[in-house]
């Protein structure tokens, strides 16, 4: 008689607001328009345009679509390579990452557990911080390039939706057991994704979040105290 394969579990994490205190995106962002010789007003204003889109509210899929316009023309290598000088002075300020939620990252290592970023950013952001952490397998928005450049365009923002097809397409792939396995996030675009998982946790302090939380009996974590909110 043939034997069933067991599948395996696996760990889900969110980036910006759960893995990490702070809002990666626009750190690296600021960091890469004075790298590239902006004055500080070309960051505020690129936060402005984007913090008005929210308050007029409309769908993070489209201000995340937005803040990526910001790099067209940028060569993918010289991001890349100003994202690793940008993580290494993070690294140095300190308080970059969430102490608790890093900490269930190693435990599910320890497990055998497959870990998972899933992230709205993009790669060139992401990619420092999962070697850091020794995470092989990241899910993440891939903006369009070009000739070796970005576009400043992108198809399908891996929030949402987004990301629990790209779990399930993960799933199919590695054999994975949802049921067994942990989504962590903090913010409403990452209920389809917590959702799927037979353990989920909510990062932060988030009221709409907290509500789901109660609702559905996840864990509530708190964000590491830190000085360096300045998102």
């Amino acid at each position: 008689m043939r034997q069933t394969a067991r599948r395996r579990s696996a760990a889900f994490f969110d980036v910006d607001g759960t893995l990490t205190n702070v809002t990666s995106m626009f750190r690296f962002l600021e960091y890469r328009l004075a790298a590239e010789g902006h004055p500080p007003s070309v960051y505020r204003d690129e936060r402005q345009r984007l913090s008005a889109m929210t308050a007029a509210g409309v769908p993070r899929t489209e201000t995340n679509r937005a803040y990526f316009a910001s790099y067209a023309g940028a060569g993918v290598q010289a991001v890349d390579r100003l994202a690793e000088d940008w993580f290494q002075a993070e690294l140095r300020s300190g308080g970059f990452f969430n102490e608790h939620v890093t900490a269930a990252l190693h435990e599910h290592r320890r497990r055998g557990d497959l870990i998972a970023m899933v992230s709205g950013s993009f790669r060139a952001c992401l990619a420092p911080i999962a070697r850091h952490l020794d995470v092989a397998v990241v899910l993440c928005s891939e903006p369009e390039v070009e000739g070796g450049r970005y576009t400043g365009r992108l198809d399908t923002p891996l929030i949402g939706t987004a990301k629990a097809e790209a779990l399930h397409e993960l799933t199919a792939l590695r054999a994975l057991d949802l049921d067994a396995s942990a989504s962590y996030g903090d913010h409403v675009s990452d209920l389809p994704m917590l959702r799927l998982t037979g353990r989920a946790v909510v990062v932060g302090d988030d009221p709409v979040m907290r509500e789901h939380a109660g609702r559905n009996g996840w864990a509530v974590w708190p964000h590491t105290p830190t000085n360096l909110l300045r998102t």
